[in-house]
């Protein structure tokens, strides 16, 4: 895949360590297509991802799972609970086709039992989309892209600075100021 200026646009691959519930599932079989190394364990909490190397983690949930009674909230509850006692940047990625009244109303209650907390809920509508997301996540907060990211805030904030209009009064001001004392 080339970019313009005729260079190799690099793929980003990384390790992803995924519950056994997984195996075989669309998930992990599109993580292994994109060449990502997936690893599959007993020990980590049934539905979750973790990226290690990005230092972040998702537990996915499917909404229809949890409209038929309270016991799947309260057992979802206790599975996010574990997972955020492990993982301190972690996502849940509450899935539906369609996030209608019910599924709104199931994100409130979540959020309201883990207000305060650090985690993170984001609806998503099917596979592609929560693979796409978590990429884009752990991606972002892997250590050389992170770094890139905020090399390239600091020097955008430092053009921003150095052409605002209040920045060259304050500096025509100052050399005002210094002229005047010489």
């Amino acid at each position: 895949m080339a970019e313009s200026g005729g260079q190799e646009k690099a793929r980003w691959i990384t390790t992803v360590i995924m519950s056994s519930s997984f195996q075989g599932s669309d998930i992990s079989m599109c993580l292994q297509n994109q060449q990502h190394r997936v690893r599959f364990s007993d020990t980590v909490e049934h539905g979750s991802i973790i990226f290690s190397l990005s230092g972040v983690a998702f537990l996915l949930a499917d909404a229809q799972d949890l409209f038929f009674t309270d016991q799947e909230l309260i057992l979802l509850f206790d599975r996010t609970k574990k997972f955020m006692t492990i993982h301190r940047n972690g996502f849940l990625l509450l899935s539906a086709a369609l996030h209608g009244p019910k599924e709104w109303d199931v994100m409130f209650r979540i959020q309201q039992r883990f207000l305060g907390s650090n985690l993170r809920i984001l609806p998503v509508h099917n596979t592609a989309e929560a693979i796409k997301l978590m990429l884009i996540i752990a991606k972002t907060t892997s250590k050389p892209h992170l770094d890139s990211i905020r090399f390239r805030m600091a020097m955008a904030k430092t053009q921003i600075v150095e052409q605002s209009p209040v920045w060259k009064m304050l500096q025509s001001q100052l050399d005002c100021s210094v002229s005047s004392i010489n």
